[in-house]
This record gives structure tokens, C-alpha cells and sequence, in this order.
């Protein structure tokens, strides 16, 4: 994938030239790799900023929104002083979709360039798997009082709230 990075980082730069950032100026783009296809877009500001979208996320809706779910390699072109790394919640939405070996290229305006893996900008990220576990341990059963099986839902439902339930 690695060889893709060029041109992810030419649809990135493109893409931040239409971000539509009025209130800080601080444009981005961001492009992934998902199927083979690039899809690209830029940040996206409100008034109300928490209600901004990132550009990074902004390219995984794009690709998750034509039907894919996994993606492949990641440019971000913003910054300039220094390329501008994805923040920590595009990080994790990154880490939905990628694997930790994916690469990423970010890259300021002028071209400087940073080249690392979804892993190592989160390591130890919290993610599918870790609810698919949680979910596995909540629909097995487990001991409530005196050993008695019990659904996990059950326990969690009476634990500590003060009323009996009927049995």
C-alpha cells in the first residue's frame, strides 16, 4: 500500500484546498484507501464548533458510506509549520477501520512529511474486538448470591440498587 501514498497525498492536498474551515483557517485534507478507491475530503467547520467535522473523518464516512468497511492507507495534508497529526478522535475512528499496520502519510503544506502505522498513533486502541469480548462475557452467566446462576444482565440489574427483585 505504501506505494499508493502519493497519490492518497495528492487527493489529500486537493481535498484540503476545498476544506471549508472560515473561523480558524486551519484547512485540511485527508484521502483514504478503501476497495482500491480513494476518497477524499476536507474539514468541515460550524459556527458551533463541536459540531465541526475533521477531515479524516470525514473520508472514512465517504468510504464507509459507498459500502466499505475496511481501509487500506491514510494521508492527511494540513499545517504549516509541521504536518498536522490526526487528533485523538480521528485516531479511533481510524482504528474502527484500519489495522494497526496501516499506513499513514501527514504532511504539512510545504511538503514535509511524517510516515507511520494506525498502531503506533494509537497504540493499544480500544476497539471492535475489545465489544465483542464484553459483549460475549455480558450473555454468559455468572454466580449471584449463595451460587446461583444468574444471566449477567440479571446481576447487573440488582446489584447494589437497593430493591429485591422477585424471582
Amino acid at each position: 500500500m505504501t506505494h499508493r501514498l502519493p497519490a492518497l497525498l495528492n487527493a489529500a492536498a486537493r481535498a484540503r484546498r476545498r476544506a471549508y474551515a472560515p473561523y480558524s483557517g486551519y484547512e485540511v485534507g485527508a484521502a483514504v484507501l478503501a476497495g482500491g478507491r480513494i476518497f477524499a475530503a476536507g474539514n468541515l467547520e460550524n459556527s458551533a464548533y463541536p459540531l465541526s467535522v475533521c477531515a479524516e473523518r470525514n473520508a472514512v464516512a465517504m468510504a464507509v458510506a459507498a459500502g466499505f468497511r475496511k481501509i487500506e492507507a491514510v494521508a492527511i495534508v494540513g499545517g504549516r509549520d509541521r504536518p498536522a497529526a490526526p487528533c485523538g478522535g480521528c485516531r479511533q475512528v481510524l482504528a474502527e477501520f484500519a489495522a494497526p499496520d496501516t499506513p499513514v502519510v501527514y504532511a504539512s503544506v510545504d511538503g514535509q512529511s511524517v510516515t507511520t502505522t494506525v498502531g503506533a498513533l494509537l497504540p493499544a486502541a480500544f476497539g471492535p474486538v475489545d465489544l465483542i469480548r464484553a459483549g460475549a462475557e455480558s450473555r454468559g452467566r455468572m454466580r449471584g448470591p449463595a451460587g446461583i446462576a444468574r444471566s449477567a444482565a440479571r446481576v447487573r440489574g440488582t446489584r447494589k440498587s437497593g430493591r429485591r427483585r422477585s424471582p
